[in-house]
């Protein structure tokens, strides 16, 4: 069966309330919308990315992959990376590659009435989800409702931001930490937000509130850093980074320098399910334990395929987006993501009139 067609959307959602973490401030989220059409069915597979990922899809990536075969994921996933090779793979390119490929997966899962988790070499049926937002944005009072509130909802990690105000950090981390059952670990993310002095510190005052994950204490970029923090860190603190990982060389590289305890990656900026298999199979051959970030929908299927997961990020803003978004939009429930294989393909299927007020492209 041949791609017969690709339709593109764009749609841009305001936050519920301005939101901040350690080196950025935002208050809309875009989602990069998919449908690809074949034998009677349409695929639909998205990406979190700016406008200009879906301008790329049009112009670039889909006259190249119209005519083929749609259970030939591989070849289409070869096609585009091969398509965009002048205008470089890191970022856009890759978040707009990351939304064909989700969606040649979901049609795949579609035309054989499958779901995609049980099209991958299903390693389990669930994944372990943490409860993720506590921006900087937020008041003392909302930091601890929404903590406390995924902690009562059966998650046994949560995860907050800090780096914005390191000073404030300390007292704010403190609060969450006598807030919520010794029972659920507390995670910390600051975005690269400390130099390398600073954010070992940090690590050792965090440790009096038992933190066990510390992610891009500093730069993602600055892997010398990272592996200065991970060897001196306090016992029992995960060093994590790799959500702006858009290629295996990237992976790979952080990989090979130590970098990191825990390395993550992101099925809608790594170049899709495709790529984020890829990622994993680096984690085996190193034997390092894998984290996914955010997009809980596409990762509850992704994360059943991957050999090396222990966790995925349930991320306030894309929990809100996707449940407003898909009807099927996978929710955890007792803390962990489960999809639904009795639904073929990714589960979902898109609001048309609830979103249309939202398109941007």
């Amino acid at each position: 069966m041949k791609i017969e067609s690709i339709k593109v959307r764009a749609f841009t959602v305001p936050t519920k309330t301005p939101e901040s973490d350690g080196t950025l401030e935002w208050d809309k989220t875009t989602i990069v919308i998919v449908n690809i059409a074949a034998g009677g069915a349409e695929g639909l597979g998205y990406s979190y990315a700016d406008v200009a990922a879906a301008h790329l899809i049009e112009q670039t990536l889909a006259p190249k992959i119209i005519g083929v075969n749609a259970f030939a994921i591989g070849e289409a996933w070869r096609i585009m990376t091969q398509a965009i090779r002048n205008l470089g793979r890191p970022g856009i390119c890759s978040m707009a590659i990351a939304a064909v490929d989700n969606a040649l997966w979901d049609l795949k899962g579609k035309l054989l009435n499958t779901a995609v988790a049980a099209l991958l070499p299903m390693a389990r049926t669930e994944v372990m989800a943490y409860g993720s937002g506590g921006f900087t944005s937020y008041s003392e009072r909302e930091l601890l409702d929404q903590m406390t509130g995924w902690a009562r909802d059966g998650m046994r990690a949560v995860k907050m931001k800090i780096g914005r105000d390191p000073c404030a950090d300390i007292a704010r981390v403190k609060s969450v930490r006598q807030a919520i059952s010794p029972d659920v670990q507390l995670f910390v993310d600051a975005n690269g937000a400390y130099t390398r002095k600073q954010a070992l510190g940090q690590a050792r005052r965090f440790a009096d509130s038992d933190v066990r994950w510390f992610e891009e204490p500093v730069s993602s970029d600055d892997l010398d850093g990272l592996r200065l923090i991970r060897d001196s860190a306090p016992a029992g603190m995960d060093i994590a980074a790799g959500e702006y990982g858009y290629d295996t060389w990237y992976f790979e590289r952080m990989l090979s320098a130590g970098a990191v305890d825990v390395l993550q990656a992101d099925a809608t900026r790594c170049a899709g399910i495709t790529g984020f298999l890829q990622a994993d199979a680096l984690c085996a051959g190193h034997c390092m334990p894998f984290s996914a970030h955010t997009a809980p929908t596409i990762h509850a299927h992704a994360c059943c395929g991957a050999h090396r997961i222990v966790h995925t990020e349930y991320f306030f803003d894309h929990v809100r987006v996707e449940k407003m978004a898909f009807d099927g939009a996978i929710e955890a429930k007792g803390g962990v993501l489960r999809p639904d294989l009795s639904r073929p393909g990714l589960g979902i299927e898109w609001k048309t009139a609830d979103m249309a007020q939202y398109q941007t492209y």
